[in-house]
């Protein structure tokens, strides 16, 4: 018989604190669940925010959040689950980051901890108390870390670039309430 311990027992909690609120997001963009937009209401949010096109970064950001979060709760496909999670929230935190670092003043803090916390699940493994454990560490390989977070890394770096230039180029052309379709979906 197995002893689990303590390490094991904080990773799992780990996971299924930030799992369960990544999963609880992505339904919130995927289904509308939770108060949510849905793809549509997201969609437009997304698109006001500078993500374009819409919907097909709503899709996108609500996969990475839904799937990347059920998959680091059940501590499957750690790497990939954990490095498309943080992938998510730093492009919600380009969003927030002109409003400085706390998330009372609308800033980033919440999104940077979520991806941090991601991240480092990622890099440390889900623990014996997890599904990767259970299989063998078939989809948990040492080599798959450093490869799942140099391609989110990349892709999340182009997708967030293209972004901030849609934003820059808008405030250039006096475009100024890029933000005011996205505070109405999400009744801000």
């Amino acid at each position: 018989m197995t002893c689990y311990d303590r390490q094991d027992l904080g990773l799992l909690l780990l996971r299924l604190g930030t799992g369960g609120v990544l999963a609880a997001h992505g339904a919130q963009k995927l289904f509308g669940w939770f108060g949510g937009g849905g793809i549509e209401g997201t969609g437009a949010a997304m698109e006001a925010m500078g993500y374009a096109p819409g919907k097909q970064s709503a899709v996108m950001a609500g996969l990475a959040e839904a799937g990347g979060g059920a998959l680091l709760a059940l501590g499957l496909a750690t790497p990939a689950a954990g490095a498309a999670a943080a992938g998510a929230m730093a492009g919600a935190a380009a969003v927030h980051a002109p409003n400085g670092f706390f998330a009372a003043g609308g800033g980033y803090e919440y999104a940077a901890s979520l991806a941090l916390t991601a991240a480092g699940l990622a890099v440390t493994g889900p623990g014996r108390l997890s599904l990767d454990h259970a299989l063998g560490h078939a989809v948990n390989r040492g080599w798959m870390v450093p490869a799942a977070l140099a391609v989110t890394g990349a892709a999340t770096a182009v997708v967030v670039g293209l972004r901030n230039r849609r934003v820059r180029e808008a405030s250039e052309f006096g475009q100024e309430t890029l933000f005011d379709e996205a505070d109405a979906v999400f009744g801000k």
